[in-house]
């Protein structure tokens, strides 16, 4: 007995380098290049449309990709200013976790820890920033940063986000629709 697996490769995944051209995932202004330029990014658009258009993957990677998370480049038929236009028009906001660090590593002494600065708080509450960092032994933006961390996570707190009510798959196919850039190819 054989059993076949129809594994359609996705064309994002077979041919990249169409996909991956930097003038797709922003392309430049019509007066900013030569016609023939502009001929080459139109026919270069229009393949990765058709491509993108007939793949069987495409809704679910529209929905994915409006919905879900935010990626770069040329996805589902869209730029990323295609993909932000349909998220402002349906209200979705998309929550990166914070990835960015709140300021250099500290030299010296070794590190102070958050709840060793919202101990020193709560003890000294009238001590200024450098006070603390005195009575700690670190840098007064070690301290504000800390201060600012804490801030931060009660104003989260505070405002727990409710189960956000994510659109139905016809929602954004309603707004793909309405997209100039659904009508190419």
């Amino acid at each position: 007995m054989t059993i076949v697996v129809d594994t359609t490769t996705p064309p994002c995944a077979f041919v990249p380098e169409v996909y991956q051209d930097e003038l797709l995932h922003s392309p430049p202004a019509r007066t900013d290049i030569t016609a023939a330029e502009w001929e080459k990014l139109t026919v270069k658009r229009a393949t990765a449309h058709r491509q993108c258009a007939g793949c069987p993957l495409m809704v679910e990677c529209l929905y994915r990709a409006v919905v879900e998370m935010d990626v770069s480049g040329y996805v589902a038929c869209t730029t990323e200013s295609d993909r932000l236009s349909i998220r402002r028009r349906l209200g979705i906001e998309i929550h990166e976790p914070t990835t960015v660090a709140y300021g250099a590593a500290r030299v010296g002494g070794g590190p102070v820890s958050h709840e060793a600065v919202m101990t020193a708080r709560q003890a000294y509450p009238k001590d200024t920033c450098h006070q603390l960092a005195d009575r700690l032994g670190c840098s007064t933006s070690t301290i504000k940063r800390h201060l600012r961390r804490a801030r931060e996570q009660k104003r989260e707190d505070a405002v727990a986000p409710s189960a956000p009510s994510l659109p139905s798959v016809d929602a954004v196919l309603d707004m793909f629709d309405e997209l100039e850039s659904s009508k190419v190819a």
